[in-house]
Parts: structure tokens; sequence; C-alpha cells
């Protein structure tokens, strides 16, 4: 925000600035804070006023660590600190069940910066909405875990025949019913998992690890179909040892499965697949790569996204939840990494991802996790 203005000095414009704009400022629905250059409160609006329950009176002139003496500012101190950092959309929890996006704009008058803008936007009833949402998912997925899975347990019962023989007939049925019921129970650990994200409650069991034992056995769960499409798998491992990360391996395994169960299931017979690891002091890289259907380019956008499936793979299989990707992608950040992928239609796909070994994610090993 830049203000051209010569023939008055900088203050003079500044002041007749704010003068001019507090007209405009009063009716906005979002909270405005102005601070000068030495990050001095010289503007309030009403509904700036409205959120912290103070009067402008009592606040304008104070600086921001001034500010920091009222219990209702302090929470919004703390995430600016005295030098005012720049923000964008950044969530703030006010109190209990008032949150606010807050973005922070430099201002400036001749090109020299003049103070600080601060925007104030109320998220409280989308916030609301989405912790009811997500509490409902939770709630109905746990509903549903329990006669799933005593459906199951049930049907396996009798496809080991241990209430007697089956014919052929009865077995195949079964079979088919064994699969659905199965299908089912993914989807709604998928939605578990979705819920926990949304909620914020998602690494649990953080240990220090060797990535490495978490990929092989996931490839070895797929050796039967590995087999039956006579795919070439392919391990690359760098010649000397790898650092250690902290993961949540059970978490960190999700993700990697929903990479590799992606990369044999939309691969053609005959095609390769393979895995590569490197690292360093700072960092452990993971690439699979794929000789797959790839990704339409105009979808690309998209993949991580939640539903998401791309449309020259629906048109090949119908089923499938398209949460694999989205929670691969909340589960490599939330262990501080970084996920991107290569992609090209009908050639294949080369998914990446990061994670920082133990000296740059040291305060797992302080913490305690339930």
């Amino acid at each position: 925000m830049i203000w051209e203005k010569k023939s008055k000095n900088k203050k003079e414009v500044y002041r007749e600035t704010l003068k001019n704009d507090t007209a405009i400022t009063n009716y906005l629905t979002d909270g405005l804070l102005i601070f000068d250059i030495n990050s001095k409160l010289s503007l309030v609006n009403p509904q700036a006023e409205k959120f912290f329950e103070v009067r402008k009176e009592k606040i304008l002139g104070k600086s921001i660590l001034e500010l920091n003496r009222s219990p209702n500012f302090r929470p919004l101190v703390s995430l600016l600190g005295g030098g005012i950092k720049k923000f964008f959309r950044e969530e703030l929890q006010i109190r209990e069940n008032f949150v606010l996006e807050v973005t922070t704009i430099p201002m400036a008058i001749t090109g020299d910066k003049a103070g600080t803008l601060v925007i104030l936007h109320d998220v409280t009833k989308e916030k609301l909405s989405e912790r009811m949402k997500s509490e409902f998912v939770t709630l109905a997925a746990h509903q549903l875990r329990t006669p799933t899975s005593a459906v199951k347990w049930s049907m396996r019962i009798l496809l080991d025949e241990d209430l007697g023989k089956l014919n052929k007939e009865q077995k195949k049925t079964i079979e088919k019913a064994y699969r659905t019921n199965d299908k089912a129970i993914r989807l709604i650990n998928d939605l578990l998992n979705v819920a926990q994200i949304e909620e914020g409650k998602y690494l649990t069991k953080l240990t220090l690890s060797n990535i490495e034992d978490v990929i092989q056995p996931i490839v070895e769960t797929y050796k039967e179909k590995i087999e039956e499409k006579k795919l070439k798998i392919e391990f690359k491992k760098p010649k000397g040892e790898l650092s250690k990360v902290m993961l949540d391996r059970e978490k960190m395994r999700i993700a990697i499965k929903n990479i590799f169960d992606n990369a044999v299931r939309y691969t053609p017979a005959g095609g390769k697949i393979s895995i590569s690891l490197k690292g360093d002091e700072k960092k452990i890289e993971v690439q699979i790569k794929d000789t797959g259907l790839g990704i339409p380019k105009h979808q690309q956008n998209k993949v991580f996204t939640k539903f998401f499936r791309g449309a020259n793979i629906m048109k090949i299989e119908t089923e499938g939840s398209g949460l694999g990707l989205y929670l691969t992608k909340n589960i490599i950040e939330a262990h501080g990494g970084m996920i991107w992928f290569d992609s090209e239609e009908k050639k294949g796909s080369t998914f990446y991802f990061t994670v920082p070994v133990k000296e740059q994610f040291g305060e797992f090993l302080t913490r305690e996790f339930y």
C-alpha cells in the first residue's frame, strides 16, 4: 500500500490518510489495526474494538508490547511479535470459540515504510462448522467400524470352513462379500484418518526409525500382485547407511503404501516400478517411480485434494475413495517433510517426498505422545 503526496511531509500525509479512511473502515466487517513506524497503534476500527472487547480510547497510541498487558490482546501480540511479522491468513484463537485469520500488510509513503496494516477476519463459524463435520465423520466411522469388523470376522470363519464345508458356489459368494466388506473397512479407516488430520491429532507414536525398514515390508505385501502382473521392481539404496528419522511408523506406512499401491494398481502388466532412497545430513528423500497411466496435466493441481481421482483412472476403475494422496500429503507434512511429483499421461508418474533427519526434528525427542 503506497500513498504518494509530495506537498506535505510524511507525518501529515499519514495523519490525513488515516482521518480520510476512518469513514470507510468504520463500516467494514473485518477488524483493522494500523501500527505506525514505531509499532504504536494509530487506528482501530469498530469491528476490532468488538473483537477485543475494548474501547479504542484505551489502546490508541500504545505500542505492540504495551498491548500485551491486555489479556484479550496477548494471543495477537504473541503472534505478531515486537516487530510485527508478516502473515497471510494465519489462524489465531483469541479465546474459546473465537478464531480470527490474521493478515499483515506493510504500508509505505513515497516508497518508505510508514507502518503496518493488520486485517482481522472472523472465521469462527467456518471453524465450528468444520469441527462439527469432523466430529460427525468420526462418530459415524466409529459406529460403522464395529459391525463391519464383526461381519469380516464372521465371513472369515465361514471361508476357513470352521463351521462346515462349503460348496464352490457358496465359497465364491462369501469371498465376494468379504472383499466388498473389506473395502468398506478401508474407507472407514481413511475417514477416521482424515478426521484426525483435521482435528490436528495425527502423529501419536513417534520413534527413531530407519525408513527402509518401513518401505521393505510394504513391497513384500504386494508380492503376489507384482508376480501376477509381471512387474519389475527395483529398489535402489545408497551405499552408505542412511540417517535415522523420527517417524510415526504406522502413519508413514499408510503414506508410502498409498503411493506404492497406486503404482502397482495403475502400471500395466510388464511395467516397471523403482524405489530410490538418498539422504544427507538434513533429510532423507524417497522416490517412487512407475511406468503407469500417469495423471492428466489439467488435473495435476488437484492430486493432493480430498476425493480426487484422475479422469483416466476412473475409466478403468470406478471404485476408490480418492483420499489416499490427501492422507499421504498430510502425513508427510506432519513429519516436517515435503511431497511433490512429476507425471505424464500414458508414460507414468514419479512421487518424491522428504523426511528430516533426527537432528532437524529434535523436538520430538523430548515430547511425550499418547
